[in-house]
C-alpha cells in the first residue's frame, strides 16, 4: 500500500514538473508565436502563457525598433569620382508572423538591399550633388527600403547617411577651391564696403555743402529783407515829406519853414561841386522869399548870439 502511494506521488510530481515546463513568459516588447507539431497556431501577447509541453513551442519576436548598420562601400559617382559611403537603417517589426516565416535572415537581407540601392542613388549624382543632397538620399532610400521590406512584416522608420567621403586628393582640391572662393568673397565684401564708404562720404560732403548753401541763402535773404524793409521805411518817410511839401505848394497854404528847410537840403545836394548848372523851378520866387526870410532870421540870431531854435516866436 505504501509503495502504491509513493508511486502515485511520484507520478503527480512528474506531471506537475511537466506542466510547469509549459509555462512561458512573454515580455512587454515581445510577441509569442506558438507552433504545434511544427505548424503555426497563434500569436501570444505579453504576459504569463502556458503551452502544451513537448507538443507546442513558443517563438519570441522582438517588436522594438532595431538598427541595421550598412558597412562602408565604394561608389562611383556620375562624374567618375570614387567615394566611400555608409549608412544606418532603423526599422520596426509590424507583423511577427511575416518577419519570422517570410524571411530567413532579415538583418542580412536589409543590409544587402540598402547597399544596392545606396550605390544606385549615389551613382546617379555628381560629387557636389552627393555631398549636398544627404536629405534627398535619406528620404529616397527610406521609401525604397520601406516598400521592399513591407512583405517581411517590418517598417523602415528612417535612414541616415553617416558619411560620403571622397579620395584624399579630391578632398584637398575641394579645400583649395573653398579657400579660393572664400578669399574671393572676402575681396568682394571688402570692395563693396570701401565703395559704400566712399558713397556715404560723398553724400555727406554733398549734404554739408547743400546745408551750407541753404544757410548762406537764408542769411542773404534775411539781410535783403532787412535792407528792403529799411529802404521801404525810408521811402515811406520821404514820400510823406514830399507829399506834405507838394500839398503846401499847390494848396496855397505852404509851411515856409518846412519848404525852406527842404529847399536848403535840395540845394546842398545840388551844389555838391559836381554840377555846373542849376535849374530853379518857376514857382520858386515865393519859396526863395521864404528861404531869404529864414536866412535873415538865422543871420540876426547869429549876430545877437542867440540860439535860433529857442526863439520860437520869431520863427512863427
Amino acid at each position: 500500500m505504501g509503495a502504491v502511494v509513493a508511486l502515485l506521488a511520484i507520478i503527480v510530481f512528474g506531471l506537475f514538473v511537466v506542466a510547469a515546463t509549459g509555462l512561458k513568459i512573454v515580455r512587454p516588447y515581445e510577441k509569442g508565436l506558438v507552433e504545434r507539431l511544427g505548424r503555426y497556431r497563434e500569436t501570444l501577447n505579453p504576459g504569463l502563457r502556458w503551452i502544451i509541453p513537448f507538443v507546442e513551442r513558443i517563438i519570441k519576436v522582438d517588436m522594438r525598433e532595431q538598427v541595421v548598420d550598412v558597412p562602408p562601400q565604394e561608389v562611383i559617382t556620375k562624374d567618375n569620382v570614387v567615394v566611400t559611403v555608409d549608412a544606418v537603417v532603423y526599422y520596426q517589426a509590424t507583423d511577427p508572423v511575416k518577419l519570422k516565416y517570410n524571411i530567413n535572415n532579415f538583418i542580412q537581407a536589409a543590409t544587402k538591399l540598402a547597399q544596392t540601392n545606396l550605390r544606385n542613388l549615389v551613382g546617379d549624382l555628381q560629387l557636389d550633388e552627393a555631398l549636398t543632397s544627404r536629405d534627398m538620399i535619406n528620404t529616397t532610400l527610406r521609401e525604397i527600403l520601406d516598400d521592399a521590406t513591407d512583405m517581411w512584416g517590418t517598417k523602415v522608420i528612417r535612414v541616415e547617411i553617416q558619411r560620403i567621403e571622397p579620395p584624399p586628393d579630391v578632398t584637398e582640391a575641394m579645400h583649395r577651391q573653398m579657400k579660393a572662393e572664400r578669399d574671393r568673397r572676402a575681396l568682394v565684401t571688402e570692395s563693396e564696403g570701401e565703395k559704400r564708404s566712399r558713397i556715404l562720404q560723398s553724400e555727406g560732403v554733398r549734404e554739408s555743402a547743400i546745408l551750407e548753401a541753404e544757410g548762406q541763402a537764408e542769411a542773404i535773404k534775411k539781410v535783403a529783407d532787412a535792407d528792403a524793409y529799411q529802404l521801404e521805411i525810408v521811402a515811406e518817410g520821404e514820400g510823406r515829406a514830399i507829399e506834405r511839401v507838394f500839398r503846401a505848394i499847390h494848396e496855397g497854404d505852404p509851411t515856409p519853414d518846412l519848404i525852406a528847410i527842404k529847399y536848403l537840403e535840395a540845394l546842398a545836394q545840388i551844389a555838391d561841386g559836381k554840377a555846373s548848372k542849376v535849374f530853379i523851378p518857376l514857382e520858386s520866387a515865393r519859396i526863395l522869399g521864404s528861404v531869404g526870410a529864414v536866412a535873415e532870421l538865422f543871420g540876426q540870431d547869429m549876430g545877437n548870439g542867440q540860439d535860433p531854435s529857442r526863439d520860437t516866436d520869431t520863427l512863427d
